[in-house]
């Protein structure tokens, strides 16, 4: 596994277990024992994880989300730990850094913000580029479904399009706070809107993400 990717799935096991199974999430009617689930069988479970995507594996998908979650809380959390078997996709280094340092960064915010005490955590610059960087590339499959123009802005100026129409939305913040923004996380993440009120609006109770 590689550094960003590693380093997020460990802070997201401790996360989970210092919760306890059943302590709410950001994740709509998901538990941290269903969050903890979710996780497992998306690397362990890819017949079924399509089903995320794809209706017609839905059934596929809740019967193995029903398993994971029947098992040990303490189970899940040390598969988790350990990671994705040998010959899964995600065991190699690309992979599991372009699919995972973004997920477990997001489903860790999912559990500490649910916390009526949590507080913004500082990323290092290089953890936050790596978040943009990878932002940009996902900025307009996550902002597809945006009923406005939206735009992402750094602070520092860089600018990246999620979704072209008007009227136009710019949302400011940093890359982990835009992250969690545009993957439907807009009522805790720390930014900034400047748009049209009503377009405003629009965009925060919008569908975004994957």
């Amino acid at each position: 596994m590689s550094m960003h990717a590693k380093r997020e799935r460990l802070l997201l096991a401790d996360l989970l277990e210092a919760a306890g199974p059943t302590a709410p999430t950001l994740c709509e009617g998901w538990l941290t024992r269903d969050l903890a689930a979710h996780v497992v069988v998306r690397e362990r479970r890819p017949d079924a994880a399509g089903g995320l995507l794809l209706n017609v594996l839905k059934d596929r998908l809740d019967k193995a989300m029903a398993e994971y979650t029947a098992k040990p809380y303490e189970e899940l959390i040390q598969l988790i730990r350990t990671g994705p078997p040998k010959l899964s996709p995600y065991a190699l280094k690309q992979i599991d850094e372009a699919a995972n340092a973004v997920e477990f960064f997001v489903h860790a915010e999912d559990v500490r913000r649910a916390q009526p005490d949590w507080a913004p955590r500082e990323l290092d610059p290089v953890f936050s580029d790596a978040l943009w960087s990878r932002l940009e590339k996902l900025a307009r499959l996550t902002g597809r479904r945006s009923p406005v123009g939206l735009v992402l802005r750094r602070p520092n100026g860089q600018t990246a399009v999620a979704h072209k129409g008007t009227p136009v939305v710019t949302v400011t913040g940093e890359p982990g706070e835009l992250t969690l923004f545009c993957f439907g996380r807009q009522s805790e993440a720390t930014v900034e809107l400047d748009g049209p009120k009503e377009a405003v609006a629009q965009l925060t109770t919008a569908r975004l993400g994957i």
